[in-house]
């Protein structure tokens, strides 16, 4: 089921809480060009770069009360899994597409990748550094790591594949994906020196080389 958003709603970047992963997400993204967020959550990245941007702003979403809060919103969104995989949309047919925080939670992780290159011009993907200085330091404490962008117990997690921005590196080069861009940052901060080590969270902006 989807919901169109409605053309007098008019969202100000004042009414979203500013966050810098939004911020590098809006600057990869050019004004008026054809969105779609999977996995968009309550739709707070969509409503930003709609009201920012003129963004054409589609979501996935599987959560229902996720969806729920799109559709109470004003925000496009499908309800569906994505590890259904993206075979209702065609071939370059957004601008586009965006898997923010959400690769980790995936069972194909491949798989989505793909389909993202395959649905977007442009794909931008962001994730949890898993070889995060804090992370290691709490797995030599003898725990699996709990912190702000990975907030759940061991027990209770969604995540099923964590990586470092070495390991996906390396997914990108083995799969002949162009990294057009990369940002990595640390609460709001940008990290350039040692990402790998001091970086929290890894940001990518790519395309089908």
């Amino acid at each position: 089921m989807t919901k169109t958003m409605d053309n007098n709603v008019n969202f100000t970047n004042s009414e979203i809480k500013y966050r810098q992963d939004f911020a590098i997400i809006a600057g990869w993204v050019r004004f008026g060009s054809k969105v779609l967020d999977l996995g968009c959550g309550d739709g707070s990245l969509l409503q930003f770069l709609h009201s920012s941007l003129e963004a054409r702003a589609y979501g996935v979403e599987k959560d229902d009360a996720n969806w729920l809060a799109c559709l109470q919103n004003g925000t496009n969104v499908i309800q569906m899994d994505l590890e259904a995989g993206l075979s209702g949309f065609e071939d370059q047919s957004f601008d586009t597409v965006i898997l923010s925080q959400t690769l980790q939670a995936m069972h194909n992780t491949e798989a989505i990748v793909q389909e993202m290159l395959r649905v977007g011009r442009e794909v931008i993907v962001t994730f949890p550094n898993f070889g995060y200085w804090r992370n290691r330091l709490q797995i030599t404490a003898g725990s699996m790591p709990v912190s702000k962008t990975l907030p759940y117990q061991w027990y209770d997690t969604p995540n099923v594949h964590l990586c470092t921005i070495n390991d996906f590196d390396k997914f990108c080069k083995n799969h002949k994906i162009e990294v057009m861009e990369r940002k990595v940052i640390t609460d709001a901060q940008e990290i350039s020196f040692m990402p790998n080590f001091l970086g929290n969270l890894a940001m990518y902006r790519l395309k089908a080389a």
